[in-house]
């Protein structure tokens, strides 16, 4: 039987559509969608067990992979079958999970699956830009508890026109790259690189897509309906008990609130709510604790919540005494670790990052991969956040999204500033050691230091901080927050991290956790995190104002060299002889690379010290060396044949040419060595491509004078008949 379609199209302009259809393929998940644009194809489906679990959280799972056979290609590697997700595949998961896992209701705890997968790949069109609409079109066709339609857009600007989901070479010419995530009402999720733009831009940007993204959310509304909206499931809710909250709150909220108001350090303040819970625990019988299970924990929690946010609604004060607008103490230093190529610590607070750089070859690059995209990075960041940071102890199971993620923040922070004609590839490492507020902030501050202690001649400095806000509808009050701890990052309104120079942002990323922000409110939050960046930079630049002039001593020095790519053969040598013995002589490594626009060899030398670096450059040159009609040069005699020295010339080492015995002086010449030995040096001229031998003339005798009286014999005519008889006879002979 042929299956019944339903389909909606969404118009982008310039000719390009979205389209969303439902009814054809996996029909037995709880919900399917195919969201097609051009001839990109994302399968979206989702699935929800009945069943609920007692964990206390939703077990969403938002998996996105890319399928190698989408572009016509084999996976890369030994194995020819897709394995772990890629970076890039990570990121795209987390951009959907941080929008959709806030609009299930806290108590549904059901085995979520949402599972999307690209299954025909468009070079104009890139497919992480419709993930999200993908995963909400099909779970608005499900019966799950979902509070309702969202979509997300890629929005970039060119010429100061912004596109929305604009192709990759349209990315290319933009002067930002940000991701939105919003419903009809509200922006909920923002992340973004930028090219140094204002607040005000910014926040222009996010209302271009959210216009975009309110006509999305109504063409998934559309379909619902047409396809037949399925009555949202019955499940098992949260227990509530009236009185048992309002019991724990009065028992709780004062004395929270004295304690956060009396400002202390972080496992001073928590050992002392852990006290207050503790107390109210053992308020309650062994059988009243048994009857509530959880919920005195639930609503210990959301009344200490309560009276930290009234804490600084009320009186402008936080949890370590600072005001809203305050960053905490800052100490920096750099070279701090003596055989890296570039090292920092920077300490804000309870936050920690030791930073690190090494500089290499473009045989170093980062290699990325994936149907829809293949390339390499030449510069990359990544971040480590282990266990003991928090001051826990838990299993490290390779590297986690979180860590992926911040490390892609902290990346696209310090990207820009990373000249174009840098020669090195440039990794940083960022080892979190303590974490109690930003971690990723603190990352780009230690990249930023670490790069210029290592020499990276970056263009401006780069500065991050963390911000919150608190707000409160009722009474229209709110507080932007500067510098957030950890458990502000919590109770807040909205977290978002902002990087950026002196003149302007250059990453963001924001989760919005209140309904219909104001984009006042925003620009304001954004203004005072420019004030907090500003000064976080001037604490950066005081340390270290400038990126040092020369990489250090025991780093490689890095030199390019264009050399054309009719000698690229001879530098390489047979089997790349030449090259390999060159490198081991000189202690150096070299990379040769085809630039395909001008068809030259691009020779990159990465040494430590001139001397080998400098012997590399000394035979590229004599590869290079071209001799001029007319001119003189200077010589070296490194070998005596019968019919004259082969010899060297002295400005380009192992570029040689045969002297002929006849061009040696006036007078005849009987044997080589009655005018020159081996290791002599004397001038030649050079005459050019001898047209019957076609090989290189030279002269020692033409920068000579005559001898006087001297007559040159005439050259005999040449017979090519009697050539031709003389061959006959010798044939003869033969015969």
């Amino acid at each position: 039987m042929i299956p019944k379609v339903y389909k909606e199209v969404i118009d982008l302009g310039d000719g390009r559509e979205i389209s969303i259809e439902t009814g054809k393929l996996a029909k037995q998940a709880h919900g399917s969608v195919v969201v097609q644009s051009g001839k990109c194809m994302l399968l979206c489906t989702v699935v929800s067990n009945y069943e609920q679990k007692d964990l206390g959280f939703l077990p969403l799972t938002v998996d996105y992979r890319e399928k190698f056979a989408a572009a016509g290609r084999y996976p890369g590697g030994f194995f020819k079958r897709e394995a772990r997700p890629s970076d890039g595949e990570v990121l795209t998961m987390r951009l959907v999970d941080r929008v959709l896992r806030p609009l299930f209701p806290k108590d549904y705890t059901a085995e979520t699956q949402v599972m999307i997968q690209l299954m025909s790949h468009d070079d104009d069109v890139m497919p992480d830009a419709m993930a999200g609409l993908a995963a909400s079109a099909a779970i608005q066709l499900s019966d799950f508890p979902f509070e309702c339609a969202i979509s997300e857009a890629r929005v970039g600007r060119v010429n100061g026109e912004f596109i929305i989901n604009p192709t990759r070479a349209q990315l290319a010419e933009s002067d930002l790259d940000m991701m939105i995530g919003a419903s009809a009402d509200s922006v909920m999720m923002v992340e973004g690189e930028m090219d140094e733009i204002s607040e005000e831009e910014m926040a222009d940007a996010i209302k271009f897509a959210h216009e975009a993204i309110k006509v999305q959310c109504a063409a998934q509304l559309r379909l619902a309906e047409a396809f037949g909206k399925k009555d949202v499931r019955e499940y098992e809710g949260e227990r509530v008990e009236a009185d048992l909250a309002k019991k724990i709150h009065d028992m709780a909220y004062d004395k929270v609130y004295a304690i956060a108001k009396a400002g202390s350090a972080k496992h001073e303040r928590s050992a002392a709510f852990k006290e207050i819970k503790e107390d109210i625990k053992a308020t309650f019988s062994e059988e009243e604790m048994a009857d509530y299970g959880g919920l005195v924990s639930d609503y210990y929690r959301k009344a200490e919540k309560a009276a930290i946010r009234d804490l600084t609604l009320n009186e402008g004060l936080r949890l370590d005494g600072r005001q809203t607008d305050e960053i905490r103490p800052i100490w920096c230093e750099v070279d701090y670790l003596p055989s890296t190529h570039g090292s920092s610590i920077f300490t804000r607070g309870e936050t920690q990052a030791l930073a690190t750089v090494t500089l290499g070859t473009s045989r170093d690059a980062n290699k990325i991969d994936m149907p829809s995209y293949e390339g390499e990075e030449n510069f990359y960041l990544h971040y480590n956040f282990p266990p003991f940071c928090t001051g826990e102890a838990r299993p490290i199971r390779g590297t986690s999204r979180r860590e992926v993620g911040h490390g892609n923040l902290a990346q696209r922070g310090l990207r820009g500033m990373i000249p174009d004609d840098c020669p090195y590839t440039v990794r940083v490492v960022s080892e979190v050691l303590e974490s109690n507020g930003s971690s990723s902030m603190a990352t780009v501050c230690a990249g930023t230091m670490a790069l210029m202690d290592a020499g990276v001649q970056m263009i401006k400095p780069v500065s991050g901080i963390a911000m919150g806000l608190i707000s409160d509808a009722d009474s229209g009050k709110y507080a932007v927050l500067s510098d957030i701890l950890g458990d502000e990052d919590h109770l807040g309104d909205m977290d978002f991290k902002v990087t950026g120079t002196a003149d302007g942002i250059t990453a963001c990323q924001m989760d919005i956790k209140v309904k219909g922000l104001s984009y006042e409110i925003l620009v304001n939050a954004l203004q005072q995190a420019r004030a907090g960046r500003l000064h976080i930079l001037e604490k950066l630049t005081d340390t270290i104002a400038t990126p040092n002039a020369d990489v250090k001593e025991h780093a490689p020095t890095m030199v390019t060299r264009r050399v054309p790519n009719e000698f690229i053969g001879a530098l390489i040598g047979p089997g790349g002889k030449v090259i390999q013995e060159m490198q081991k002589e000189t202690d150096t490594t070299i990379v040769i690379n085809e630039d395909p626009v001008t068809e030259e060899g691009i020779v990159e030398i990465l040494g430590v010290g001139k001397k080998g670096i400098e012997a590399v450059m000394a035979k590229i040159d004599s590869l290079l060396f071209k001799p001029e009609v007319g001119s003189v040069y200077e010589v070296k005699v490194i070998k005596i044949l019968d019919f004259g020295p082969v010899v060297e010339y002295m400005d380009a080492p192992g570029n040689e040419v045969l002297v002929h015995i006849s061009e040696l002086a006036w007078e005849r010449t009987n044997a080589v060595t009655d005018v020159v030995n081996m290791g002599d040096v004397f001038d030649i001229k050079y005459f050019g491509k001898d047209p019957r031998t076609k090989k290189d003339k030279v002269s020692r005798k033409a920068l000579l004078e005559k001898p006087e009286g001297f007559v040159e014999r005439p050259k005999p005519a040449r017979d090519n008949n009697r050539g031709r008889d003389n061959r006959r006879d010798d044939r003869r002979k033969r015969d």
